[in-house]
């Protein structure tokens, strides 16, 4: 049995209760106050007790009494921070305090992701009810039940109030109900602020763990030592003096004696299909980001990458098409460098693999193992189609795995999809031929084999250090590997489409890909600069640190391999010492594939009007690093809508409106008080971690960070409520000042953290800022923040930095992104009248999107790649409407009032309408007196009517709001 203590009409203590009744476990109840001997220490309530322990977070309590499951647990973590950091602070905030705040913005925004979040669901996580159920439900009730407090926020919201209503009807909330009374209203809240100081934890997970504190005057705090405290005051009165300098840019990068010199590989995409998302984030981005926050780290960074060319898979997409192997090179290669221009991959050098420089070390490389005894020749017993009359190349072959225990009948010739593990063509079962279909014949040919065996022992002692620095998968991949023993393996092929032998009898044989496309990353680095040996072989005195980032399928590659043909070769090459591997990132409820076009690719990105960074933000936010994880169209609209719109994009950009308006867009004078360098030492604490995470790859942890620290601005600016004392005495605006000029310098930190992940929103921001170029610079070794916007600095224009996702766009996109698609071979998919409305939507809102761009001064590198695309769907459109039949009434809609109203007027009212909605937030959020932004709420109301008979859909009625 466990034992809750908790005072009367405390909503939190529900949360306790409910979640005891889902994991059926036996709760004793008792009401006290919190100075009752029988609470334990720190006296914070309710409290949980259980087996001589006591847990004061209510968050951890519920996740301890009803863990989610393991599919489930990244989702529930996720809403249960957003709930410990955004909602239940901004409802205390406004509800439970004397002070009210003057703006709704924060908790409608809060409604708003949750309704969005909600969307034909019945649970928050999309499946069973969850603890992120219990516990939101729980903050809200006292709120819900209030008729005129709901009145004034949940009208409209549909999915949220029927989630609501939903929950309470559960016969686990009925019970929990039923035993424990909570009051409509206020009193809840006020109850809850004065009695539990402790109200959440950082980490919802964690238990135990108090972070931060609401004090009864609702400034949100967080238990900081004097020591921190006195550290960022050191580091603000420093200024922005004597801080290193930005590297210089040098074209070509080498290495430099005596500096951290990083060498940086992504494994090189095969270059026989369009990228899909699994892919860009498994290899490309990941090391992008990486790469972004080395030279921000002033380390000396070199990041190479180009497409994998040789290899049977070519021949067969050649096949295919029914073009030469090179013309599909040739395709396929403008294809890649396009999709990874546009994803803003910062390559210093994106190359290929069918070059002299390949063949030149290719065969050298092969001509030295050879020499040094590290190669044998086997006969190979190989497969024939004698109706194509040819030897058959793994990929060529397909039939079913021959590893005990897995069924997959669609294996290939080198590898199952199935199980993951490598295949030998000869021992599938029922092979076929992939081109023709017919059952092959064997035949045996001389090769050449890797002898990995003899390597083994160096292999297994560079392993033993190198792999300290390797993610967990890629270490344990590799170990079993080496567990099993390693045997010679085969690195010639019988084709015509590759690398040759250069050996006599054997010259009409080429080298198999998994051996050739390593070496890809010397030849591209050659083809980059010619000096290439100074990053693969140092001089004496220069070191060189190799990452290489991957998906798992590639590890056993580049961790026994590659390295053991380097090993064996006895002349210094670089090695890498960070083998960084994620799993796999599915789509929605299947997986990526290449070969059978299922999920969205790189193309298709490009096409949705979503800019690149949001891609950025949620592949990295959602990158699989420690297990498999998945592609949500609707997710994507939530992490959007509340992380970029609502957090991150909310407190940038109040922030500098502030100051646009009471400051004459100048930073103000700043007097900091305690509360001021709290909130900064809680940012140094996240920059710290940001960096540590950084250092290890650690790239979603990194992001994490990233919006802890916005939500710690947002916190502190409404806790302070600058726009109620600026109307104040002298005093008070002086202190409005320095909120504004902290938040404005927060910012600033923001947008260079936010560079690795998303450089166009980094830039832009920046540009709004007048932030100077020369103080960018991380110091790892000593992570402080400072003015860098010192008083009297310039800022420049601000403008929002993200956009709503809306409802139904993810409707519209997760149709037609349903699971299965044609990727592009020879030219646009064909589209049908019926996506004339979707067309017609995503012209007018890239319209809007270049328009903003062009009139907030964007450079022309940043808004011309969006009017390429305006212009491409332009002409999709223009292609469409010419073949559409004529159809009676086809130009108009007739509507319930007489009223008509054709697709563009509607989708211009709309594109108004969001404009119009955009202009209230900023002026409620900025604390404009309600004379300045009432009118503008006319204005809006007035575009909802028009909209709503455009439609011929009603007007929502909203309830009557309470006007004290």
């Amino acid at each position: 049995m466990v034992v809750v203590y908790s005072n009367e009409n405390n909503p939190f203590t529900l949360k306790l209760l409910i979640a005891a009744n889902y994991a059926k476990k036996e709760v004793q109840l008792k009401i006290v106050n919190s100075k009752d001997p029988a609470v334990p220490e720190p006296k914070h309530l309710p409290c949980l007790v259980f087996e001589s322990r006591s847990l004061f977070i209510a968050n951890a309590s519920a996740y301890y009494l009803f863990p989610p499951s393991i599919e489930d647990e990244n989702t529930v973590n996720e809403w249960l921070e957003w709930e410990a950091t955004v909602l239940a602070p901004s409802i205390a905030v406004n509800f439970g305090t004397s002070t009210k705040s003057q703006s709704k913005a924060v908790l409608t925004n809060c409604f708003r992701t949750l309704n969005d979040a909600l969307s034909s669901k019945q649970s928050i996580s999309g499946k069973s009810i969850t603890v992120c159920d219990v516990v939101i439900w729980s903050t809200l009730y006292p709120f819900y039940k209030d008729n005129n407090i709901s009145g004034a926020y949940l009208v409209e919201l549909n999915n949220l109030n029927h989630w609501l209503k939903h929950l309470e009807n559960l016969p686990e909330f009925q019970e929990a109900l039923n035993q424990y009374k909570i009051t409509p209203g206020n009193a809840p809240y006020q109850i809850l602020v004065n009695s539990a100081k402790y109200l959440i934890s950082g980490d919802s997970g964690s238990i135990g763990n108090s972070n931060i504190i609401l004090s009864p005057q609702h400034s949100v705090t967080e238990a900081v030592s004097n020591e921190e405290i006195a550290t960022v005051r050191k580091s603000w009165l420093s200024g922005n003096e004597n801080l290193p300098k930005p590297k210089e840019d040098v074209m070509p990068v080498l290495p430099i004696a005596g500096e951290k010199n990083i060498l940086i590989t992504s494994a090189l995409p095969y270059v026989n299909n369009v990228p899909h998302l699994g892919n860009i984030i498994g290899c490309v981005l990941s090391a992008d980001v990486f790469a972004r926050f080395c030279r921000l780290c002033n380390y000396n960074t070199l990041y190479i990458c180009g497409t994998d060319e040789y290899g049977t898979a070519t021949e067969t997409k050649a096949l295919e098409e029914g073009l030469t192997p090179q013309q599909i090179c040739d395709k396929y290669f403008e294809v890649h460098n396009s999709i990874y221009r546009w994803f803003n991959i910062g390559f210093d050098y994106f190359g290929r693999t069918t070059t002299p420089e390949q063949t030149k070390i290719t065969q050298n490389l092969f001509l030295e193992l050879n020499q040094n005894g590290f190669m044998q020749i086997q006969a190979v017993e190989q497969l024939l189609c004698e109706k194509c009359d040819r030897y058959l190349a793994d990929r060529f072959v397909e039939g079913g795995c021959p590893h005990p225990g897995c069924n997959y009948e669609d294996a290939r010739g080198d590898q199952c999809d199935g199980c993951g593990k490598l295949v030998n063509a000869t021992e599938l079962k029922n092979p076929r031929c992939k081109v023709c279909g017919t059952a092959p014949v064997s035949r045996n040919s001389s090769q050449f084999f890797l002898d990995l065996p003899k390597l083994e022992p160096l292999l297994y002692h560079w392993m033993e250090k190198s792999s300290l620095g390797w993610s967990n998968n890629a270490r344990i991949i590799a170990k079993s590997w080496m567990k099993e023993g390693l045997k010679p393996r085969c690195i010639t092929r019988d084709l015509k489409w590759g690398v040759p032998v250069p050996l006599d009898g054997y010259r009409d044989k080429v080298f198999y890909v998994w051996f050739d496309a390593p070496i890809g990353y010397l030849s591209i680095t050659e083809r980059y600069t010619k000096d290439w040996e100074k990053w693969w072989r140092p001089e004496a005195g220069t070191s060189v640190t190799l990452y290489q980032f991957m998906a798992k399928d590639n590890v056993p590659f580049h961790s026994v391999m590659f390295p053991a043909a380097l090993l064996g070769l006895n002349r210094g090459f670089t090695t890498v010492s960070h083998l960084m591997a994620t799993e796999y990132l599915n789509y929605e409820d299947g997986k990526f594939s290449k070969s059978r076009g299922v999920g969205v690719f790189g193309n298709d990105a490009q096409n949705t009007g979503i800019p690149s960074d949001v891609w950025r933000f949620y592949l990295l936010y959602v990158r699989p690093e420690s297990q498999d994880s998945s592609f949500s169209w609707v997710d994507l609209a939530t992490k959007n809508n509340s992380e970029l719109l609502n957090n991150l994009g909310n407190f940038a950009n109040r922030a500098q409106v502030f100051a646009e308006k009471f400051f004459g867009s100048t930073i103000p004078n700043m007097k900091l008080n305690e509360d001021d360098l709290i909130v900064l030492a809680l940012c140094t604490r996240e920059l710290k971690e940001y960096i540590k995470s950084l250092e290890k790859c650690k790239l979603r942890d990194g992001i994490r960070h990233i919006l802890a620290i916005s939500r710690h601005g947002n916190q502190y600016m409404q806790s302070s409520e600058p726009w109620v004392l600026i109307k104040g005495t002298e005093e008070e605006k002086e202190r409005a000042g320095t909120v504004i000029g902290l938040s404005c310098n927060i910012t600033c930190l923001l947008s260079t953290l936010l560079f690795p992940y998303m450089p166009d929103t980094s830039r832009t921001l920046r540009k709004q800022l007048n932030a100077p170029d020369n103080v960018v610079v991380l110091r790892p070794e000593n992570p402080e923040i400072i003015p860098v916007l010192p008083p009297g600095h310039k800022l420049g224009k601000p403008s929002p930095l993200f956009s709503k996702i809306e409802q139904a766009r993810v409707e519209e996109l997760k149709k037609q992104f349903a699971g299965k698609q044609q990727v592009e071979q020879n030219g646009p998919a064909t589209q049908s009248v019926q996506d004339i409305p979707t067309l017609e939507a995503a012209v007018a809102k890239q319209g809007e999107k270049v328009r903003s761009l062009k009139a907030s001064g964007a450079d022309k590198s940043i808004w011309q790649p969006e009017v390429t695309i305006l212009l491409d769907l332009k002409k999709k459109l223009e292609a469409v409407q010419k073949s559409k039949p004529v159809q009676p009434n086809d130009e108009s809609k007739p509507l319930q009032n007489g009223i008509s109203a054709s697709p563009e007027e509607i989708k211009a009212l709309e594109v108004e309408l969001d404009k119009q909605a955009i202009l209230v937030r900023n002026l409620k959020s900025s604390g404009a007196a309600k004379t300045e932004w009432q009118p503008q709420v006319n204005i809006l109301l007035d575009l909802k009517s028009k909209l709503a008979a455009a439609t011929g859909t009603p007007v929502a009625t909203p309830g009557k709001k309470n006007k004290k």
